[in-house]
């Protein structure tokens, strides 16, 4: 049995104060997943929910996983509101834990598998997590010896489990010792915390995103009504699944909407095509990296996906001459942007039957209030950039931290999104650049203070200042700004000194530029926007 410890958000009232006026009026649709996959289950129980590979998993099997999963782990001592971490590639067994921990009351915190040791252990300790399933082995790393290294500085982590290992601790050895384990579901309020998902933040502070049971829920469904998604059609899930968009639409939709998730473990164009074929997927929501892949391999190879028919792109910077292109090389699909982050998942969900709104705006506002305001909080009209305020049935509790969720949501509930936009008459938002200090490589957020807060710890570093670049498949990659203290390093030594560091590879800068000084306000504050402005033009554009 483990110790009962507060909750870091223990300080949060359900339904959260901003949440309070979306209650009541129908907008919710007050079940669990777990209610959900019963419901699915009994309605059609020889459906197939999630596809990997060759394998198949159904509704009753899934749900019969599932339960078994969860009386393994309430045997094994855990409770409702006991955090369980997953970093797990997008495998099948993601789709039973994340249903388990519904199951069990457990709260989900996924991972996703580009994190190492730095991040995971500030995840896993800033949310208390008490078990943590991780891949015995992916890409040729081994999560397994680091999920050890990390428990190691974690006491309140009681429990590592590995999926698609071996030993008693292993997921199939779990789900062998739950079947047949009587287990009564705990009751569980769907208004209250289901998961905390870190994203990076301005400060280099991880953000504990927290959601319920309804606000996922809400997101989901009324995105699939808005690009007609039908119950029985399938999807494909490039993305993470330990990742917002992912998880939505990857893990959670064939629960919610009745649809068929395939999963690919890893992005490659002409595979994704086949898995398109031959399960005739609808659609599909990714970065823009996999839209640009992808239809450069239609166009390649002649095959014009007849049964795709979206493709809701976002994450990372989208040229307005993509989605033409894009549209060009298939029959029927239609390609748009998209915009939201972890804490308000789309606030826009684009424009599937205008190519021109879908490839030079950021999307339809659906579901959401937007507000956009000038530096002192005053709206300013459409057409006028200002920073974009969001508020909606779909948006988060709260973070995990109180002083955080403090800065970030107004009192009339607005989340402050740290994104500068323009509205149009049309009601169409387009994003025109970014007050938070982060860098969006490939869909992921990276946060610019916590890789020079690791180049600030090298001997040779006097200054350092992390910004993004314009990348051509990425929309961004990292570039270091360097002031050195004596003789100038060597770009290998500071990229090897931040691998050293434990940070995700991705994390890395791919370019370095010893300069004298940086740019700066009168106050002495950097300069970032003419930082970046001088890379790009390094870069021509």
């Amino acid at each position: 049995m483990t110790d009962t410890v507060a909750a870091p958000w223990a300080w949060l009232p359900i339904p959260a104060p901003h949440q309070r006026r979306f209650a009541g009026q129908g907008l919710w649709d007050e079940r669990t997943l777990a209610d959900m996959a019963q419901a699915q289950a009994e309605a059609d129980p020889d459906f197939v929910a999630f596809v990997e590979g060759e394998s198949r998993m159904t509704r009753a099997e899934l749900l019969a996983e599932a339960t078994a999963l969860a009386a393994a782990l309430h045997a094994r001592g855990l409770r409702p509101g006991d955090v369980v971490a997953f970093q797990v590639p997008n495998w099948r067994e993601a789709a039973a834990i994340n249903l388990a921990a519904v199951m069990a009351g457990l709260i989900v915190n996924p991972i996703v598998p580009i994190y190492r040791d730095h991040e995971v252990t500030l995840m896993l300790g800033d949310c208390g997590a008490k078990a943590l399933f991780v891949a015995a082995s992916f890409r040729g790393y081994d999560y397994a010896a680091m999920a050890q290294r990390v428990r190691a500085s974690l006491p309140g982590l009681a429990h590592v489990f590995t999926v698609r290992g071996e030993g008693a601790d292993d997921y199939a050895a779990l789900v062998g010792e739950g079947r047949g384990q009587a287990f009564a579901r705990p009751r569980v309020d769907p208004l209250g915390v289901k998961m905390v998902l870190y994203t990076s933040g301005t400060t280099g502070r991880p953000k504990g995103v927290l959601h319920s049971h309804v606000t996922l829920a809400r997101i989901v469904a009324t995105s699939a009504a808005h690009w007609g998604m039908a119950s029985g059609e399938a999807t494909l899930m490039p993305s993470p699944v330990t990742h917002i968009s992912g998880f939505a639409n990857g893990l959670e939709i064939p629960l919610i909407c009745g649809t068929r998730t395939v999963l690919m473990e890893s992005w490659n164009a002409a595979e994704a095509m086949a898995l398109i074929d031959r399960h005739g997927c609808v659609g599909t929501v990714a970065a823009t990296p996999f839209l640009v892949e992808l239809a450069a391999a239609a166009r390649k190879s002649g095959n014009r996906l007849p049964s795709f028919r979206f493709f809701a792109c976002g994450g990372a910077a989208v040229p307005s001459e993509l989605i033409p292109a894009a549209n060009a090389a298939f029959e029927n699909c239609r390609a748009f942007r998209v915009f939201g982050a972890s804490e308000v998942p789309l606030v826009t969900y684009g424009w599937p039957k205008d190519e021109h709104l879908a490839a030079t705006t950021d999307g339809e506002i659906v579901d959401y209030d937007v507000r956009i305001v000038d530096d002192e909080d005053c709206d300013v009209p459409d057409g006028s950039e200002g920073e974009i305020l969001a508020r909606g049935p779909g948006m988060l509790l709260g973070y995990a931290d109180e002083a955080q969720t403090a800065e970030a949501i107004t009192a009339d509930g607005y989340f402050r999104t740290g994104d500068l936009g323009v509205r149009s008459t049309e009601g169409a938002l387009t994003i025109t650049g970014r007050k938070k200090d982060l860098i969006i490589r490939g869909g992921e957020n990276i946060s610019a203070k916590e890789i020079e807060d690791v180049l600030h710890s090298h001997p040779a570093v006097r200054e350092a200042a992390v910004v993004a670049m314009p990348h051509e498949r990425l929309g961004e990659g990292v570039c270091a700004f360097v002031i050195a203290r004596g003789d100038a390093p060597q770009a290998a030594a500071l990229a090897r000194h931040v691998q050293d560091s434990g940070l995700a590879k991705q994390k890395i800068p791919e370019r370095f530029e010893i300069v004298e000084d940086f740019p700066r306000t009168a106050s002495g504050k950097v300069r970032k926007d003419m930082l970046r402005a001088e890379i790009k033009a390094k870069l021509g554009g």
